[in-house]
């Protein structure tokens, strides 16, 4: 049984968290970063973009890493690595490009616009 929390942005700079379970969470189970999801499993019309992720750990998921295991990788620039000087490499521990059960959090790109429902306005006591 996989949970996800999804953070999806628009183009526009806004973004909506949500936490999805069970059988919609198993949407995801396989697909790679880059992948296209149907979008009505967060409540959205179109399609969600699959851009980033981590896992229980934190360790952030890369493209150029094939599956869904954790590996050290010696690697100059990137995701998953801070500032270095030039030419300098680094050995850093990073996930796959596959989702698995083992990631946490997902990153997800929306083409159309997310409407947020705003709070109803708090009544003064006076």
């Amino acid at each position: 049984m996989a949970n996800f929390k999804l953070t999806i942005s628009d183009k526009k700079g806004k973004s909506v968290s949500k936490e999805i379970k069970d059988k919609e969470a198993n949407a995801f189970i396989g697909l790679h970063l880059g992948g296209e999801v149907d979008a009505a499993i967060a409540g959205l019309a179109g399609k969600l973009k699959i851009t980033g992720g981590s896992d229980k750990s934190g360790i952030p998921m890369r493209s150029d890493i094939y599956g869904s295991a954790r590996k050290q990788v010696l690697i100059s620039k990137g995701v998953g690595l801070k500032r270095v000087d030039k030419g300098q490499r680094r050995r850093r521990l990073i996930r796959g490009n596959t989702i698995s059960e083992e990631i946490y959090q997902l990153n997800c790109s929306y083409d159309g616009e997310i409407k947020i429902e705003e709070a109803p306005p708090a009544e003064n006591k006076a």
